[in-house]
């Protein structure tokens, strides 16, 4: 899209909340047709325009111990602007677990969690 042709809801749509055509007509129910009708200028609803809010940037708790972390896309952001992936987080675990239970307990611990980056690994391929 030429520069001079991008209308602020395409540029909402695609820069700010990273969001597809097609992955936008899904998230709000619509068709693609209308969401190319949004990306020309055509009033976005306000409920899909808080769904496209809610998918780039998720917040995961009310409370004061989550302040500072939320989900943008497929990843955990911290407090720190480090984006994990899912991979991540389960090593992170794992190696907590590691350094915390008798051996025997971490085996089992740490079996659980390649099994589960294992189950990753093939729905992302």
């Amino acid at each position: 899209m030429n520069r001079k042709d991008m209308t602020e809801n395409y540029y909402f749509r695609f820069y700010k909340c990273g969001l597809s055509i097609e992955m936008t007509a899904e998230l709000c129910f619509k068709s693609v047709r209308t969401v190319k009708l949004w990306d020309k200028g055509k009033a976005i609803p306000p409920e899909c325009k808080r769904l496209m809010k809610m998918y780039c940037s998720r917040r995961l708790g009310d409370s004061k111990q989550w302040e500072g972390f939320y989900m943008q896309s497929d990843r955990l952001v911290l407090p720190t602007g480090e984006a994990l992936e899912a991979q991540q987080v389960l090593t992170a675990a794992a190696v907590l677990e590691i350094a915390a239970k008798p051996e025997h307990e971490v085996l089992v611990k740490l079996a659980r969690y390649l099994r589960a980056i294992r189950k990753i690994e093939v729905i992302n391929k």
